[in-house]
């Protein structure tokens, strides 16, 4: 570690054990947006990142001070030790079962850690709409040096090692990473983070609009065609904001369009990925053949996951001889831990969602503003459900998911009934109002 990011790391994790609650969460989300995985420490057969670090200075505030998830467990709550528990079973039917639970242990550690502490700093709906706020303070540097790399050709970010100095370049485009590990998932996280400015709109106008320029900035600097899609399905879920009360017939007139496409289709509908280019230089046909495989090879995963999918591919990948590129979540969470695993991760999600229909129903006099708000978490988390199909989160952009789901757990877990809000709200009207359409 660098002397820069020892101090920084030191800084982060004293200012975390220090500072109010409102503000506990800032260390967390600086070191996810400004370093990179090549800083950390290695203690052991363990490697503890810089955010691995302030996970653990997190954890300790929260022990010291007493603090607890607002409201109690609830269910989505619950999935999340279920997944661990299932993770670390798992790992004894792998060839090498210590060093599986070695490496599975790190990421319960990185998936839990962060969702446990997001739900203990969001104790009341001041502290989520203020994390939103930081957010969109902290994603500017990063968006203007992403974009300074399309000029320069240098990511800045490279002086702490993890990223390269120069950005790849994929059919004539550049694409920026910023402090991420590849380009898709820095254009991932201003494509999920994108919805939340949005929804900051009628309460904090001004940083609504900085943390949204932001946002798309960053997806477009990573000239990634999975955040640009996610963009677009994110744009869709806020649009249908006044038709909220029809979504349940959306579901299923998507799920009816799906099924006629792969029967009228020669190849499985899920291959319409493979036509999607909206960045140049896609690898869409990779995804949809990874899926095809996945339901090929189904017999030597489904169970608690397999340490070898190369075959699954026509070619491999340079950082591993025994895998293809994994690039899906969902298909991700089944390699490691099996089916099982891939359903709790899946039913993790559909609670989020569930968390934010519950809120906004049960809240029907709840103040404009903030009910929009927390539609927005709902469409954060739309578009990373998207995002999962073409990514799998592997470097710091996993703070943002988790974030995310734990978001709409607290946002279930207090009350929004009472008009307080209101006060600090903007009069604008969000971006997406009509007149008299809401519930």
């Amino acid at each position: 570690m660098t002397l820069a990011a020892t101090i920084f790391t030191l800084i982060a994790a004293i200012s975390l054990l220090m500072l109010p609650r409102k503000w506990a969460a800032l260390p967390l989300l600086i070191g996810a947006c400004y370093m990179t995985l090549g800083q950390g420490i290695e203690i052991g057969p363990f490697s503890f990142t810089v955010i691995r670090l302030l996970i653990a200075a997190g954890l300790a505030r929260v022990m010291v001070r007493g603090e607890r998830p607002s409201g109690g467990w609830n269910r989505l709550d619950r999935l999340m030790p279920a997944w661990s528990i299932w993770l670390i079973i798992s790992s004894v039917f792998h060839q090498e079962p210590v060093d599986t639970l070695i490496f599975n242990f790190g990421r319960i550690y990185n998936t839990v850690g962060i969702y446990f502490l997001i739900r203990c700093f969001s104790q009341t709906r001041e502290d989520l709409i203020g994390i939103a706020k930081m957010m969109a303070i902290l994603l500017v540097p990063v968006a203007l040096e992403m974009f300074s790399e399309q000029f320069t050709h240098r990511n800045l970010f490279s002086i702490f090692g993890g990223v390269p100095e120069q950005p790849s370049i994929r059919n004539g485009r550049l694409r920026s990473q910023g402090p991420f590990a590849i380009s898709i998932l820095s254009g991932t996280v201003g494509a999920t983070c994108a919805p939340i400015m949005v929804g900051l709109w009628a309460l904090h106008k001004r940083l609504a609009i900085m943390g949204l320029a932001a946002c798309v900035l960053i997806v477009l600097s990573s000239a990634s065609s999975g955040p640009v899609m996610s963009l677009i399905f994110a744009v869709f879920a806020m649009a249908i904001w006044p038709w909220r009360h029809l979504t349940g017939h959306m579901r299923k007139a998507v799920l009816a369009f799906y099924i006629i496409l792969d029967l009228v289709m020669k190849a499985p509908a899920y291959y319409l990925i493979a036509r999607i280019d909206l960045a140049g230089g896609s690898t869409g046909y990779h995804r949809a053949a990874l899926i095809q495989s996945a339901i090929t090879y189904f017999n030597e995963w489904w169970l608690a996951g397999t340490d070898y999918t190369r075959h699954w591919m026509a070619y491999g990948v340079s950082w591993s001889e025994n895998h293809a590129d994994i690039t899906n979540h969902y298909l991700a969470q089944g390699v490691r831990g099996g089916f099982l695993l891939m359903v709790i991760f899946i039913m993790s999600m559909w609670y989020g969602f569930k968390n934010i229909g519950d809120t906004l129903r049960d809240s029907p006099n709840a103040p404009k503003e903030y009910r929009f708000f927390v539609w927005t978490v709902g469409a954060s988390l739309f578009a990373h459900a998207v995002s999962c199909v073409s990514i799998a989160y592997f470097d710091q952009s996993f703070v943002f998911l988790y974030l995310t789901l734990a978001a709409t757990a607290s946002l279930r877990s207090y009350p929004i009934e009472d008009a307080s809000i209101a006060a600090t709200a903007e009069p604008d009207q969000t971006p997406f109002d009509t007149e008299e359409t809401f519930a």
